[in-house]
């Protein structure tokens, strides 16, 4: 017997289900434009709500959402969400595409925070705000917010103000271990990717995204988009992760 899919959409049986996975300080609503578009194509959609506790703790999560889909499998990161991805879709046959989002695809050894920094033009580091959390075994971390006075300028230029300050507000922080974190696979040297550089972005560097891009050999567009381009520009990251699913899957 083969097993359904519980996300399919009813307007297509064969076509890829789109896994989506956000990045630190958003939540799967930031993909809510991206996934209406997807669905109007035909596309069975589920976005992951990523932990954000630790790159392996985050990638395990994620490959547990992967196995439990039958069919092919594209996957969509953005930010951070790019870094869980390449971890998590590591060994998984079904996994046709994987699109990286204003995003990192990091080689094995580095971690986000290095890649991050690797290029000048970066402005989130200073708009970030830590906060001392409890931990499970007794000790303490540290959860990372973005300043909410900053959130607008610093993460999504083009948002509409109002629905900046909504996503400031609603943030959903990242453990600072987490882009610390240094990988231990590298995906994008098996599994064919698309990249999209966002070249007014404040908290990734373009610069960055392309290095990584380059060196993946990944099919690149670049768009006019600050960080946050999931929401100020849904249509046309949907746009590349359908091409991404054309090319892969039949």
């Amino acid at each position: 017997m083969t097993a359904s899919n519980p996300f399919e959409s009813t307007s297509s049986s064969k076509s890829p289900t789109i896994v989506l996975v956000h990045g630190a300080f958003a939540d799967s609503s930031s993909w809510n434009g991206v996934v209406a578009a997807l669905r109007r194509n035909g596309y069975p959609v589920l976005a992951v709500a990523n932990p954000l506790r630790g790159l392996r703790e985050d990638a395990a999560y994620l490959r547990s959402v992967l196995d439990s889909l039958p069919g092919p499998v594209v996957v969509a990161g953005h930010s951070y969400g790019g870094s869980v991805m390449s971890e998590a879709a590591d060994g998984v046959d079904r996994v046709t595409a994987l699109v990286y989002i204003a995003s990192f695809n990091l080689e094995a050894g580095e971690s986000t925070g290095e890649l991050s920094a690797k290029f000048p033009g970066a402005e989130l580091g200073s708009a970030l705000h830590p906060v001392e959390v409890p931990l499970p075994d007794g000790g303490t971390g540290t959860d990372l917010y973005i300043r909410q006075d900053r959130f607008h300028a610093v993460f999504a230029a083009d948002v509409d103000p109002g629905t900046a300050a909504l996503m400031a507000a609603t943030q959903r922080p990242i453990a600072a271990s987490a882009l610390a974190d240094a990988a231990t696979k590298a995906t994008w040297k098996a599994i064919p990717s698309w990249t999209m550089v966002t070249t007014q972005d404040l908290a990734i560097p373009a610069d960055s995204m392309r290095y990584m891009a380059e060196r993946a050999g990944s099919t690149t567009v670049e768009i006019d988009a600050s960080h946050a381009v999931t929401v100020s520009q849904p249509g046309r990251v949907a746009d590349l992760i359908d091409a991404a699913a054309r090319s892969t899957t039949s």
